[in-house]
């Protein structure tokens, strides 16, 4: 059998009245689960919230991924840059022509491509090497014959390889060119509530400064949907596939590092001024499984009930259901990290230890983790 190893990370916070993430209604997304209405913030949303911690926690801008439309203007920029004699014009249509024979298709507007893509920032910087040197006679030549040239170039293997941590973890897709396509090593699950939620509007208005005394009412007059819920979180990274897309076993122990340490602490930010919505989780365990990734979240399907200590009896839920996934099942994690917020509740803190094994700081959690995949090249 192949190589296999799955991270499962498995998180419960507890957010205030806030709009993480909007639907097209401009209120917070929802789901039904358990016959219930629940909380619910996209995966998309997390993804991106998690992607953008990156260079928070220690990822050099340098060696970060980029997703846009403006890969023309980027790697015109970077020609420029490079090459003497060359104006922006100039490198603009060359750069325009790279991605005109690569095949992906020309945006809307002027210089944008059709659809986003995602790139490393080194890997476009290399592609501008292999064109700034030659950059001037290649802008003298007429456009079939530039296009000529620029096939002749290593530019698909150029942005093949090498590639950051992101686009190794969250993998990609280019329609157009199949051979850049990187398959994802993370599944990110839709973070649901543990209990049944419902909406509330929070009515405002603004005060005009500028009011002579005599005049009445309000300058703005507007709501904002809003819950407040104690959000299940899950996210799995399959080892494996994070080694081949990188490469490297010490790039992926990084990778797996800084994505935890990130999806742990990050949030998304839809109206933070509005409510100052951030938390820190009051749970989080780690599996390593050899088998599959499995998502906790049947222990929720039955929807925890109102009353004080929500998050303690989803901890106590989550505990249960890890417990049972390994009893009749028999998938063993081959290693666990458990950190928690509950001390002093000695029901919740001792299933928690049986289910995840013994608590730790976040740090500590880490530490260990990246002690046990110390010889993680080693299996691949």
């Amino acid at each position: 059998m192949a190589f296999r190893r799955y991270l499962d990370v498995h998180i419960l916070q507890t957010v205030p009245p806030a709009n993480l993430n909007r639907d097209d209604q401009g209120n917070p997304k929802e789901a039904y689960f358990g016959g219930v209405r629940r909380s619910r913030v996209s995966s998309q949303a997390w993804k991106r919230a998690t992607r953008m911690a990156f260079t928070d926690h220690g990822l050099p801008v340098a060696e970060s991924g980029v997703r846009t439309k403006r890969v023309i203007a980027k790697l015109a920029a970077l020609v420029t840059e490079r090459s003497s004699g060359v104006d922006a014009e100039t490198a603009g249509r060359l750069a325009t022509t790279v991605l005109s024979t690569l095949g992906i298709k020309e945006g809307k507007k002027t210089g944008d491509t059709a659809y986003l893509l995602f790139y490393g920032r080194r890997q476009l910087a290399a592609v501008a090497d292999l064109i700034a040197p030659r950059a001037a006679d290649l802008a003298a030549l007429e456009d079939s014959a530039l296009k000529s040239e620029l096939a002749k170039l290593p530019i698909v293997q150029t942005l093949g390889t090498g590639h950051p941590v992101d686009v190794a973890l969250f993998g990609r897709m280019v329609a157009d060119v199949p051979a850049l396509n990187v398959d994802a090593a993370t599944q990110v699950a839709h973070a649901l509530s543990t209990h049944a939620t419902e909406l509330e509007f929070d009515y405002f208005t603004a005060v005009d400064d500028e009011n002579e005394a005599e005049e009445l009412g309000a300058g703005m007059i507007g709501a904002i949907g809003f819950n407040s819920a104690t959000l299940y979180r899950y996210a799995s990274i399959g080892l494996h596939q994070l080694l081949d897309n990188l490469a490297d076993a010490e790039a992926a122990r990084r990778a797996v590092e800084l994505f935890v340490r990130s999806f742990v602490r990050s949030m998304p930010t839809g109206y933070g001024n509005a409510f100052a919505h951030r938390t820190l989780p009051h749970l989080v365990a780690i599996s390593v499984r050899a088998d599959q990734p499995v998502n906790l979240v049947s222990a929720f399907e039955n929807p925890v009930p109102p009353g004080q200590g929500i998050a303690a009896a989803s901890a106590r839920r989550l505990a249960r259901e890890q417990h049972t996934a390994v009893s009749t099942w028999g998938d063993r994690p081959l290693h666990t990290g458990l950190c928690h917020s509950f001390p002093d509740d000695n029901e919740t803190a001792a299933a928690l230890v049986e289910a995840f094994g013994p608590a730790r700081s976040f740090a500590d959690l880490l530490t260990d983790l990246n002690t046990y995949l110390a010889d993680l090249g080693e299996h691949a």
